[in-house]
Order: C-alpha cells, then sequence, then structure tokens
C-alpha cells in the first residue's frame, strides 16, 4: 500500500511539473518580467533613455537572453519614430510619408545603437537555435528583430529592398513560433504592421511582390494588429496605437477612438495618445498637450 502511493505521488508530482513547464517557461518573452514591463511603460510615455535605462539593468544581469536586447533595440526604434511623428496620424495620413518613409535622414547615433543590440539579439538568438532548432525565444527575438528591421529600413533608411526581404524572414520565423508558441501574441505586431504597409501599396506593385513570395493585406494586417492589441504582453500599446492610425486611414472612425481613447486613459503622462483622440475626434488639440 505505502509503494501504490508512493508511486501515485511521483506520479502527481511528475505530471505537475510537465503542466506547469508547458504553461509557464522560464523566459522573459513568455512570463511577464516586472522591470521589463517597467521599461516598456516608460517607452509608452516617450522616456526613452529611462526605458533604455530600465532594459540595460535587466539585460546585465540576463546577459544570455535574447530578449534584453531586442528591448533594447525596440527603445532605440520607437525613439526615432517618436522623434519622426511616425506614430501619428500626420504621418499614417499622409500618402507621401506612408507609403515612401520619412523626409530627411534618421539619426545616425541613435540607428547605430538599433543595429548594435539587433546585431547583439540575433547572436544570442543563434546560440539558443543550435541547442534547439524550435527554442521559442530565440524564434521570437529573431521574428521581432528582422520586423523592427523592417519597419526601420521601410520607412526611416527608405530600403524598400531589403525591408522586404526582413519582412520575408520575419514571416518565416514567426510561423515556426506560432505553431510552438500560439500565445505569442507580441510577434503580430511586426506582422500585422508589415501586412498593412505592403496592402497598402498599389496593385501593380503588390503583383510583383508577390512572385517573389511576399504578400500584404491590409485586413489581414489590421486582424494581426488586434491579435496583439488585445493579447500581447509587451507590445499591447504599440500595437493599439498602429491599429488606430490604420483604423483611421480606412475611414473606421468609431475603432480610432475606441483604440485611442484607451491609450489616452492608460498613459495619462503622454502628449502623444490625447493629441491623437482629439484629432479623431475632431476636436482642437489643446495647447497643453501638443506633443
Amino acid at each position: 500500500m505505502r509503494s501504490l502511493m508512493l508511486t501515485l505521488l511521483a506520479f502527481v508530482f511528475l505530471q505537475t511539473t510537465f503542466v506547469t513547464k508547458a504553461q509557464d517557461p522560464a523566459t522573459p518573452a513568455f512570463v511577464k518580467v516586472p522591470e521589463l514591463c517597467s521599461g516598456f511603460r516608460q517607452l509608452y510615455i516617450q522616456k526613452f533613455p529611462e526605458g533604455r535605462a530600465l532594459f540595460e539593468a535587466w539585460e546585465a544581469q540576463h546577459p544570455e537572453e535574447p530578449f534584453g536586447q531586442v528591448a533594447i533595440a525596440a527603445s532605440y526604434l520607437f525613439e526615432e519614430f517618436y522623434r519622426q511623428g511616425v506614430l501619428t496620424s500626420d504621418f499614417f495620413l499622409n500618402e507621401k510619408k506612408f507609403l515612401h518613409g520619412i523626409e530627411g535622414e534618421p539619426d545616425p547615433e541613435r540607428m547605430e545603437g538599433f543595429e548594435t543590440a539587433i546585431q547583439k539579439a540575433r547572436e544570442l538568438a543563434a546560440e539558443r537555435l543550435a541547442k534547439d532548432a524550435k527554442d521559442p525565444e530565440a524564434l521570437y527575438a529573431l521574428t521581432l528583430c528582422a520586423g523592427m528591421e523592417s519597419d526601420a529600413d521601410m520607412i526611416l533608411k527608405k530600403h524598400n529592398l531589403e525591408a522586404l526581404r526582413r519582412l520575408k524572414e520575419a514571416n518565416a520565423h514567426a510561423r515556426a513560433l506560432l505553431a510552438e508558441r500560439p500565445d505569442a501574441k507580441d510577434v503580430y505586431v511586426a506582422l500585422g504592421s508589415a501586412n498593412y504597409i505592403v496592402g497598402s501599396l498599389s496593385v501593380g506593385f503588390r503583383a510583383m511582390l508577390w512572385f517573389g513570395g511576399i504578400h500584404g493585406d491590409k485586413k489581414l494586417g489590421m486582424q494581426q494588429l488586434q491579435e496583439a492589441a488585445e493579447g500581447g504582453r509587451y507590445l499591447e500599446p504599440v500595437a493599439k496605437i498602429m491599429l488606430a492610425l490604420a483604423a483611421r486611414r480606412e475611414k473606421q472612425r468609431a475603432l480610432a477612438q475606441k483604440l485611442l481613447q484607451q491609450l489616452t486613459e492608460e498613459f495619462p503622462e503622454s502628449p502623444l495618445y490625447p493629441a491623437e483622440y482629439a484629432k479623431a475626434m475632431g476636436r482642437p488639440i489643446p495647447a497643453s498637450i501638443h506633443p
């Protein structure tokens, strides 16, 4: 009897351990890390150096994790997007800017920081994939790296061919990741934004890209952004602002207003969201909240 009880207890312990491991892997991409959440909040209220400092402190304690470098890269990219006015209706509703990128050149020091962090994240991800070709943390990092590089190439550097190559790479990594971890909703930010932008190009240009294996679909892009906006761990707010701006382009006023109101309430310290909410509502922007 005692032997039977010990066997049952051991079985229960093994089952509990397996379920816990499967549902709650100890990797920052799939478990909300308070320090990383705090860092991303700083980005969403446009305190980029403060957010970056939090990421760098966490990365110093976890040098083997690629997500630390991914977060650092995101801090540089989001900062440059903010300085260039990319995440605003002034950019999204201007066809020339939206389809051809910013005027002028991005800040070279900021882009150097972005590219250095991307390279380090890729190296760390490659080390993990060498041990396990399906490592979800590595695939997550590589998807976000390729997605951010595609956005930077297309919007900031205006290197469209390189941007499309990175888009294909992001899609490939995302498919592999989502097959293993369908809860990795943050990757839909990269997929959704790319699908929406490519889907906004002319029919003739999209046809040429189709033969190159690059597909764009505005409706699908907005659905993917919705996935991230509803279930992202770290990138939910950026998915919301991008979806809101896409909704404004598509004359979906109610959706845009709803998302911008949510962002305004969630981040009252930021001038960006109330300004965009006022524009979406057709109201003048109060001088006190000009971003």
